[in-house]
């Protein structure tokens, strides 16, 4: 009988020439363990998904208690069921008064797609901005408002009448016109390396929108979900979107994401044409059921008071000549060396001999993803930390 292993090799698409083939059997806070009993410590929380750990019993709870009563039943927005119902109201409580209407979808990806349509249909105009290096998914539409051009090369055409902006960059709002549908912008971009916006970008952004009558569609799937130590990451730069996109941290580790919007936005798919979009598994009962308690853990055991203190003991730490920057929002942290020539065996030392899992950014590879759960101890920061800097010193002295 074949192993996991060579299952995984022999029958399952691969994404790379290169994956870490690390067999994981169960998962539990923090930690991953391997069917040796090896332990693991996830420090970037399955790339910003398992953010009140693994397996939090309440959302495990949750699960449970709705596949006890039915799973799926009807195509998206037909049959009323309480799992979603009282995930949007209890999202809707979290945000300002405007944005009350949540149309759920099962990732980040379908999220953005569904917000570029939304945008079209409720401006009537074509023109999609968005900025270099951006990442907002795989698929044909959010591929297309990902800002590199080596990922998008082999498989053009994509959807046409896009322009990329410089990220940060107040001249270039000038772009932004009467043509504009929408602007599509990470609050922290995420893949670019944890890039923050200084002070009066945003709200520049956010006047330039209004101005020119284009929707603002702020991409919160990576830095949502208390990530950056607020609930949203645009809570803290004075803001409001007309779109905001969540998924990743929503879910305590099932699939699910949403586009949020107003009613007279939203109103938009109602006609010409009736099913305006349309989703089979969007807002299932056993993932809103999750995604429910984990914003319930969130809130209720005060996840978000220790995030900022989580991340300066990270900074403390974190000290090496080899180390050239720390940046970050809460606990989305990028540590910048000299290459990936460097980082990639640091990678590779703290997983296979220090029992470390981290990453690197998509389009910025010289530095070190941090994104553990948000209820990881200080014990383990050190812990983590100590790791981290004998790999370090191993691969550069």
């Amino acid at each position: 009988m074949l192993t996991p292993r060579q299952l995984f090799l022999r029958h399952q698409a691969q994404t790379s020439d290169f994956p870490l083939l690390l067999e994981i059997e169960r998962a539990e806070g923090v930690y991953m363990y391997a069917p040796d009993g090896r332990r693991y410590l996830d420090l970037i929380a399955g790339i910003g998904v398992s953010n009140v750990g693994h397996r939090h019993r309440r959302v495990v709870q949750a699960i449970k208690d709705q596949t006890d009563k039915f799973l799926h039943l009807m195509v998206y927005g037909e049959l009323v069921s309480a799992p979603p119902a009282l995930l949007a109201e209890a999202l809707h409580q979290t945000l300002p008064q405007q944005l009350d209407t949540v149309y759920f979808t099962n990732s980040g990806a379908e999220a953005v797609e569904g917000a570029l349509k939304l945008a079209k249909r409720h401006t009537g105009r074509t023109e999609l901005v968005s900025c270099h290096r951006a990442y907002h998914g795989s698929t044909q539409g959010a591929l297309s408002v990902t800002g590199s051009e080596g990922f998008k090369r082999s498989y053009r055409p994509l959807l046409p009448d896009v322009r990329h902006i410089e990220p940060h960059y107040l001249p270039d709002l000038a772009l932004i016109t009467e043509r504009t549908a929408a602007v599509i912008i990470e609050t922290v971009a995420g893949e670019a390396g944890v890039r923050v916006p200084p002070p009066g970008y945003l709200p520049a952004l956010r006047q330039r929108c209004t101005e020119v009558g284009a929707l603002l569609i702020l991409d919160e799937i990576q830095c949502g979900f208390g990530r950056t130590g607020t609930f949203w990451a645009f809570d803290q730069f004075g803001i409001e979107p007309d779109i905001l996109l969540c998924a990743k941290g929503m879910g305590g580790g099932m699939p699910i994401g949403a586009f949020i919007s107003t009613q007279e936005i939203m109103a938009g798919f109602k006609t010409n044409p009736i099913l305006g979009h349309c989703t089979t598994f969007g807002g299932h009962p056993v993932s809103c059921a999750a995604s429910l308690a984990t914003l319930h853990a969130i809130q209720e055991e005060n996840l978000l008071a220790g995030v900022a203190d989580k991340a300066a003991r990270f900074r403390a730490q974190l000290q090496h000549p080899a180390i050239r920057e720390v940046r970050g929002c809460g606990l989305l942290m990028a540590v910048e060396f000299e290459s990936f020539d460097v980082l990639k065996p640091i990678i590779d030392r703290a997983l296979f001999h220090e029992g470390i899992l981290t990453d690197w950014f998509l389009f910025c590879d010289n530095s070190l993803r941090i994104a553990p759960p948000l209820i990881i101890t200080n014990d383990q920061i050190d812990e983590a930390c100590a790791a981290l800097l004998r790999a370090i010193e191993f691969v550069v002295g």
